[in-house]
């Protein structure tokens, strides 16, 4: 059946129901095994999510927390997230999250023995590095040379506009288009890629908020929230463009006025100094006269 309205499984009400909630946790041990499955020593059998998608919460409070914890059943932490914009100090937030979720393990009287693995795995909508082709980065606790101060997890970051594979051979290739892509599917027309029991859940999950009013509204609801925080950041940087401009021209101009004053001072100096070395040199012809004249 047709879906009634296109879903972007990138919209963070989206994003929670398909990983996000209880119903959906083999979709999450599938997600986390497709996407570090060279990382893993062993799969994820079981998952405890920590902070389960609640509609309620999330209609009403338009600052919800929008990322996915989670805790296997070998008590390793992962931290999912889809972000749909970039901005300057994304990647302090990115460190920041890891390094919380892996902090928070310990309680009093816990030693660092106790300290498990932490997975953080960003969807990035936007480029993050322009210069980089690659759409998969990873970062670990080594060395330049490589060696490995604590195998413990790390970040892993996919940048979606960069992922422009066709031929799907992994189960992370297929992950990742379902996301860059999940938007502009047919529900009645799936592509082949789109025939696994994983995808055609995740398809009913869209199917569920095209099709339910309250869902679809509270999806539209959320949409408008992001593209209108997008314009604020927008309107936000093009502000601090213009300041940094201004700011800019006003330094400019007084550098000119500071150098403007200093030629004028130089060249003062410099009739200064001719006009002394024009009457040392009268001076001088005056003396040679008089003793000429002696």
């Amino acid at each position: 059946i047709l879906m009634k309205h296109r879903i972007d499984p990138k919209i963070d009400c989206v994003f929670k129901t398909l990983l996000g909630t209880e119903a959906n946790s083999d979709l999450l041990i599938h997600f986390l095994n497709s996407i570090l499955t060279k990382e893993l020593p062993k799969e994820i059998v079981e998952v405890e999510i920590i902070n389960p998608y609640n509609d309620k919460e999330f209609i009403s409070d338009k600052l919800s927390i929008v990322d996915v914890k989670a805790k296997d059943d070998q008590k390793r932490m992962y931290q999912i997230e889809i972000q749909l914009s970039s901005y300057q100090h994304l990647s302090a937030r990115i460190v920041y999250g890891w390094t919380d979720l892996y902090s928070q393990q310990l309680t009093s009287g816990q030693d660092y023995s106790q300290l498990t693995p932490t997975y953080s795995v960003w969807l990035l909508a936007e480029e993050l590095f322009a210069e980089d082709k690659n759409y998969v980065h990873d970062y670990q606790l080594r060395n330049k040379e490589g060696q490995v101060l604590l195998k413990h997890g790390g970040i892993w970051l996919f940048e979606l506009s960069k992922f422009v594979i066709d031929d799907i051979a992994t189960e992370e290739h297929r992950w990742l288009k379902f996301f860059r892509e999940g938007e502009q599917l047919d529900d009645d027309r799936l592509p082949d890629w789109m025939n696994t029991n994983e995808m055609r859940k995740a398809m009913d999950t869209l199917r569920r908020f095209s099709e339910k009013e309250e869902d679809y509204y509270t999806y539209q609801a959320r949409q408008n929230y992001l593209r209108e925080q997008v314009c604020i950041r927008k309107e936000q940087e093009e502000l601090r463009q213009q300041l940094e401009a201004e700011l800019f021209k006003e330094r400019w101009e007084r550098e000119l006025e500071r150098r403007e004053k200093e030629q004028e001072r130089r060249e003062k100096e410099l009739e200064r100094q001719q006009k002394e070395a024009a009457l040392a040199e009268i001076e001088r012809l005056n003396f040679l006269l008089s003793k000429m004249n002696q």
